[in-house]
């Protein structure tokens, strides 16, 4: 069933920014994540629903229609699994909306009256974390700041402030950094995966060293440990986000996107990344399962090359996502990678092509919301 409603749902929203901070990032108060018993759960643990925002930019997508089919695509078969609450800028394009998903068979779905600059949703909107006490689950979000990957696109920072215009319930956790949702994937298990090119890039928190940045991602993540990998995948304009590189699929099991090409322009990153993360362990001192994941065909815009990845899956509650580029066979690889990482949950190829050429794939344009209870 599909649903229409003016906002998205709301409830008093309890802020807990840090106190005193200090401008070191090294002493961040008693009002974060982790000191009050919070921590972002693996990307696997069950839903309550998935965040979306519906594509209407046309300088980030040459083919609006095309794209739009897309998100229809990843919104139906989402839906068939979890609620899916999707962003639109007016009423008419939620009716458009409801039309396309509607005719793919989407199920829980609803749309609230949201704009926003851009779909990249996983990158400017909320990062919630989650307090076990007992069965009790309870959630929070963290609220970063959004300076469009380094002020490269001024329109687009209005999306800075998303999460507070959500009228999310559960306390607001907002440490005044830049970072975005796509640059960090977490085990749940005290692990978390970046990259030197984009967290330490001096267009994000130019003031922050390398461990200050550790502190707060251990403080707003409730992870005990940062692993570093190095470069990003060729044209990707995030400066090297890491859920184009390398994911979580379980507490000790790593997908990363692997070359075997040597002169293809992403050999020398991937190998590089191969090589980070069999040297790596948790922390508690055993190495984790490293698992290939192919790249895809490369793909160009004039004599530009797109950053297409095979890594830029999204995990549904029943189902996996997979954006894909051709050729067939490449696709079919990764797909069946994919399968054995999850058992039980199929994995769902889509065609992605048209949303590539946005510089993006499903894992950016989507953000996990996990179940409380």
């Amino acid at each position: 069933m599909v649903k229409r409603k003016k906002s998205p749902p709301g409830g008093r929203q309890t802020a807990l920014d840090p106190a005193g901070l200090d401008r070191s990032g090294l002493v961040l108060g008693r009002d974060t994540p982790a000191a009050a018993g919070y921590a972002m759960p693996g990307e696997w643990v069950r839903h309550e629903a998935t965040l979306i925002s519906w594509p209407r930019d046309p300088v980030t997508f040459r083919d609006i229609p095309a794209v739009e089919r897309i998100f229809a695509d990843v919104i139906a078969a989402l839906s068939h699994g979890e609620r899916v609450d999707c962003l639109v800028p007016d009423g008419a394009t939620a009716q458009r909306a409801a039309q396309l998903v509607g005719a793919r068979g989407g199920r829980h779905v609803q749309f609230f009256e949201q704009p926003t600059a851009d779909v990249w949703i996983r990158d400017y909107g909320p990062t919630f974390v989650l307090k076990r006490r007992g069965r009790a689950v309870r959630r929070g979000y963290v609220r970063w700041r959004f300076n469009a990957w380094g002020g490269k696109y001024e329109k687009l920072l209005a999306d800075d402030g998303l999460p507070d215009r959500l009228g999310l319930p559960g306390p607001r956790f907002a440490p005044g950094i830049v970072l975005e949702g796509g640059s960090i994937d977490v085990n749940g298990a005290g692990s978390v995966l970046t990259t030197e090119q984009c967290l330490l890039h001096p267009n994000r928190n130019p003031h922050l060293k390398r461990a200050e940045l550790e502190a707060y991602l251990r403080a707003y993540l409730g992870v005990r440990q940062v692993l570093w990998l190095g470069e990003g995948i060729v044209g990707d304009d995030t400066d090297g986000h890491v859920d184009d590189l390398a994911r979580f699929v379980g507490p000790r099991t790593i997908v990363t996107a692997y070359e075997d090409d040597p002169k293809d322009a992403n050999y020398a990153a991937l190998h590089d990344t191969w090589r980070r993360l069999v040297a790596m362990a948790d922390p508690e001192g055993r190495p984790f399962e490293i698992v290939k994941l192919p790249m895809p065909g490369a793909l160009f815009a004039g004599k530009r090359r797109l950053p297409a990845s095979y890594a830029n899956f999204v995990i549904g509650n029943d189902r996996i996502l997979l954006p894909a580029y051709g050729p067939r066979a490449r696709d079919d690889k990764a797909a069946k990678i994919l399968a054995k990482c999850f058992p039980g949950r199929p994995v769902v190829k889509i065609e992605a092509k048209e949303l590539v050429y946005g510089h993006g794939s499903f894992h950016c344009a989507t953000q996990q919301v996990p179940a409380a209870r």
